[in-house]
């Protein structure tokens, strides 16, 4: 191939960058599409310009990590070799099979009214992936929040949700979402956590194999000790309480079966609820581009490859695991993609280090997915009154109709006889518990578009926003050759927020 090739990569979090840095180091014109106005996603999710934070007294934890993310975009995009595309919102990504090359078609600005497209040889997802809220009586009321997003506001912008907190639901996140509430000033009355220590201890030798993931958890449980933070295991939120905002919740004890258990429940006064279920991943723009799925995540080979000839995947898309294996696959999948885009076979010596523990880290997450999923009769304990969907304000009692009545017997059909799914949403808040309710198993929804699309950009779709193919973008003042391999470093423990 006479001309450097390009690669568009959508979403700059861990997998992202990884994959960026990758491939521009080995002289690959990378084309890194965000819709963040800052580099770094969800867990290196830095606080706004405008607001002058300093390192110390932000709530951000492994920074010698995103330190060196940061450095090497930086020094990528000196030279050239990167464009960071920031406030961009892909909607959409297409292929033409004649030329075997890819637009990407996004929403650009606050407004996400604007159109912007570009244009490239080889695209390379790393989408991340959504947090799963399973509803429960007054999940709608203000104050109630995700766990992610009370984590990203305190992140992003400084602010505390609320000053009197209760963190529940299960999972890894609710540790530090927890830690940091309770670090930047927010009495956490409680951390709830519906798995219970005796799940986890049976799944401690497979735990065991990640030493330094154990004491980062460790880290943060005596950093709560220290706020006196108590911490409910084998607990959840049974209903939350307010008139026009949230005042109390109450939780309960958890029976072997997954019930809450007669006379455990108590009172919990508070003004945020942080609340989550785990996460899955975001696949909307694979499936546009009909990248086949494994369950909910993207479907990869050995290089990250999708089954779509041209497409990489990498992160939490193809199956949540965390950031240190979003960099693993991120870098094994810059590096297929610079190779196989200059028309080469890769090397898969030469991304040992990463394989080596991408394999390990997804073990590592298969067993805590298995240790902290939901419990197992959340479904029976939701009113048939409560709202499920709240785009369409489908309720529980509907869900269950449509299925016991009417004989639903997936997600599609339930969603054609109550409406549930058919909002702004399109189903990625309302589907888990959609799913749950109608006791069917949950499917990705394959939509043409990843978000929603104002009918003036799909009638006056603009030229590419930056040179195609064809031009040139400044060239690297180092050839490949002499581009040093980059080290994978081995997962740090981070310091305690």
């Amino acid at each position: 191939m006479g001309e450097r090739p390009s690669l568009a990569v959508v979403g700059a979090g861990p997998a992202g960058l990884a994959a960026a840095l990758a491939a521009a180091a080995r002289d690959v014109r990378v084309l890194l599409v965000d819709a963040g106005g800052q580099a770094g996603g969800q867990f290196h999710r830095q606080p706004a310009p405008a607001l002058a934070a300093r390192r110390a007294g932000s709530p951000h934890h492994r920074g010698r990590g995103w330190e060196r993310l940061r450095d090497g975009l930086a020094r990528h995009r000196a030279a050239g070799r990167v464009v960071h595309l920031t406030d961009r919102h892909v909607w959409c990504v297409t292929r033409q099979e004649a030329t075997g090359t890819f637009t990407v078609h996004s929403l650009r600005g606050p407004a996400q009214e604007e159109a912007g497209t570009v244009r490239a040889d080889g695209v390379l997802l790393a989408t991340g992936g959504y947090e799963r809220v399973l509803p429960f009586p007054g999940w709608t009321l203000p104050g109630v929040v995700t766990a992610g997003g009370a984590q990203a506001m305190l992140k992003g912008t400084l602010v505390l949700p609320g000053r009197t907190a209760v963190v529940a639901g299960t999972g890894p996140l609710l540790l530090p979402v927890a830690t940091a509430l309770a670090g930047a000033g927010a009495r956490v009355v409680a951390l709830v956590e519906s798995t219970g220590p005796g799940t986890l201890l049976r799944r401690a030798h497979a735990l065991a194999s990640e030493p330094g993931k154990l004491a980062e958890g460790a880290g943060y449980a005596a950093r709560l000790l220290r706020h006196g933070v108590r911490t409910l295991t084998g607990h959840t939120v049974v209903e939350a309480h307010g008139t026009d905002r949230l005042e109390a919740v109450t939780v309960a004890a958890l029976d072997r079966d997954g019930r809450p258990r007669p006379g455990s429940a108590r009172r919990l006064r508070c003004d945020t609820l942080a609340v989550g279920h785990g996460m899955l991943p975001h696949t909307d723009l694979a499936e546009t581009l009909g990248c086949a799925l494994s369950g909910t995540a993207v479907r990869v080979d050995a290089e990250q490859r999708t089954d779509v000839p041209g497409v990489w995947a990498a992160g939490e898309a193809t199956g949540v695991g965390g950031a240190d294996l979003a960099l693993a696959e991120g870098h094994i999948a810059g590096r297929s993609a610079a190779a196989r885009l200059y028309g080469t076979v890769p090397d898969p010596r030469g991304w040992a280090a990463a394989a080596r523990a991408r394999a390990r880290l997804r073990t590592f997450a298969e067993a805590l997915d298995a240790a902290y999923a939901p419990p197992a009769r959340w479904a029976e304990a939701v009113p048939d009154d409560t709202v499920v969907c709240r785009c369409e304000e489908v309720t529980a009692g509907e869900v269950r109709e449509a299925v016991g009545a009417l004989g639903a017997g997936d997600l599609r059909t339930v969603k054609l006889l109550t409406r549930a799914g058919m909002g702004w949403c399109q189903g990625r808040m309302c589907a888990p518990g959609v799913a749950g309710l109608a006791g069917c198993p949950l499917t990705a929804g394959r939509r043409p578009f990843a978000r929603p699309v104002p009918l003036g950009v799909l009638a006056a779709l603009p030229e590419p926003e930056i040179p195609g193919p064809e031009t040139e973008m400044p060239q690297s003042e180092i050839s490949p050759s002499q581009i040093p391999e980059p080290e994978i470093p081995e997962p740090e423990i981070p310091e305690p927020q």
